[in-house]
């Protein structure tokens, strides 16, 4: 939860705390959100941690963050 919320993360991973199903992410344009009701410590040492995306709009939404860094860095340089 506290990584969702930091600044390196911001709009790429979210935290759930309620109890959703698929369809609800839809649209969504972090690349996951962790779904903490279902994330849980089984058998003392392993986590089992479930993230919900949008393939396609998370993935979308990623391109266009980093075709507009490389637009920025090409226009530094000149």
């Amino acid at each position: 939860k506290k990584a969702a919320q930091s600044n390196f993360y911001q709009g790429i991973l979210g935290v759930s705390e309620e109890s959703l199903v698929s369809r609800d992410f839809i649209g969504n344009s972090y690349s996951g959100i962790v779904d903490l009701p279902l994330t849980k410590v089984v058998g003392g040492n392993l986590i089992k941690i479930m993230v919900w995306y949008d393939n396609e709009w998370g993935y979308s939404n990623r391109l266009v963050e980093l075709v507009a860094d490389i637009g920025y860095y090409l226009r530094r340089s000149e």
